[in-house]
């Protein structure tokens, strides 16, 4: 079974740094997506834990960081290619190359992009929660 099988799985949701945010935060219309499979990328995480050292001490930071980490996934050329494709083609949208890699990749394996980022509101292969 190669890695795009593994993550097609119908309870599978790549989780943009959004997603993570809302979750840590208590948010109740997150609630339901924590049983779901997590798909991420180092670069989620990234912000994630930048993020968190700006509000938080850094051993809780540590902990998110450790505790998410064994969900990352890495991406390949195509994702590369797709993901500034996108970001050229949404140049006026305010959305990241995090973002536009993350999209990418869920895309690729046939899973939402699980995000509130109002950015995504109105595009295909994306489960927006606020």
């Amino acid at each position: 079974m190669n890695s795009e099988e593994i993550y097609t799985e119908y309870n599978s949701l790549f989780f943009d740094t959004y997603a993570f945010f809302e979750i840590l935060r208590g948010n109740e219309e997150y609630k339901k997506y924590e049983k779901f499979k997590i798909v991420t990328t180092k670069l989620n995480l990234l912000e994630l834990y930048f993020g968190l050292l700006k509000n938080v001490k850094e051993e809780k930071a540590e902990y998110y960081l450790k505790k998410y980490y064994s969900f990352v996934i890495e991406f390949n050329e195509e994702i590369i290619k797709d993901a500034a494709k996108l970001k050229n083609k949404l140049n006026k949208r305010n959305i990241s190359m995090t973002d536009c890699i993350g999209y990418a990749l869920a895309k690729q394996l046939g899973i939402n992009f699980l995000t509130g980022d109002k950015e995504f509101e109105t595009m295909g292969n994306v489960k927006f929660v606020k």
